[in-house]
């Protein structure tokens, strides 16, 4: 018996109406959707009279239903993969799915359409031929800088998930280690409040922090520019003193400055260790 076929099925991310004609074929086609939330994608079928068997599949549950889904297609079954909403495997479930059904040779099919990451930078106005996707940052602070330390030199266009109640402190974050950028943040897009904020770091963070954010937000950070990295740049001494300032460990700051900086992580500890004995730390 020939295998089925594993669709990905991407699925409006606020409006109804950014469906594409094939996406709702298939969704009437297949023998099963596995989706993120099954309450979620129900409000979706019923709003186009579809009827096809739902099964749970989601960040906790992929580990246990991968194989049953796989067995599935193996025996013949066309299965329909969708997230909550966008493209499933951006930022959301479904990597090991699709990892298991190409080993098992069973055919992978993309059905393109609403992704929040191109809806934001096909009106952000900053660069779009080269960008990098970083999904949501660290939750913890410590993590988050570190993961922000990293990035701080990138020349691409970055993008960015955050939380409506983490977002000020992310920017507040952002904007200490990587400069106070152009940036531009889509909250509830294509919804019915909709709302597109463009402006430094310092700007939006401050125009945040003084209300109540609500929905899904995602952000886009203009790149490292050659006239930005001349403002940014500092002596490495006063980098190692930054980051140790910051509750970096010295063993970080080495891993930290070794990365960003293209220096061997032993010469960077072993200056740390002379600034330390100095008093100069």
């Amino acid at each position: 018996m020939a295998s089925g076929i594993l669709y990905i099925i991407a699925t409006p991310i606020g409006n109804l109406e950014d469906i594409t004609l094939r996406a709702l074929r298939l969704l009437k086609e297949v023998d099963v959707i596995a989706a993120e939330d099954t309450r979620h994608t129900r409000k979706l079928l019923t709003h186009y009279g579809i009827s096809t068997p739902l099964t749970s599949y989601h960040d906790h549950s992929e580990t246990e239903k991968a194989p049953e889904l796989i067995a599935q297609l193996r025996a013949g079954k066309n299965i329909a993969l969708v997230s909550d909403a966008g493209t499933p495997c951006i930022a959301d479930p479904g990597f090991r799915l699709v990892t298991a059904a190409a080993e098992a040779g069973v055919s992978v099919v993309p059905i393109p359409g609403p992704s929040m990451v191109t809806a934001l930078m096909s009106v952000g106005g900053l660069p779009t031929d080269r960008f990098a996707f970083e999904g949501f940052l660290p939750a913890k602070r410590t993590q988050r800088r570190n993961a922000l330390q990293h990035l701080r030199r990138e020349e691409r266009t970055l993008v960015f998930f955050e939380s409506p109640h983490r977002v000020v402190e992310m920017l507040a974050d952002l904007e200490e280690i990587c400069g106070d950028r152009r940036i531009v943040i889509g909250r509830e897009l294509t919804k019915m409040f909709e709302e597109i904020l463009r402006g430094k770091v310092s700007e939006l963070r401050a125009l945040l922090a003084a209300r109540d954010i609500k929905g899904e937000l995602a952000i886009l950070v203009a790149g490292q520019t050659e006239s930005s990295a001349s403002e940014e740049a500092c002596p490495l001494e006063d980098e190692i003193h930054e980051l140790s300032a910051q509750g970096f460990s010295l063993k970080d700051v080495a891993r930290i400055v070794s990365e960003t900086r293209g220096i061997p992580k032993r010469e960077v500890y072993a200056l740390g260790l002379r600034l330390k004995d100095g008093g100069e730390m």
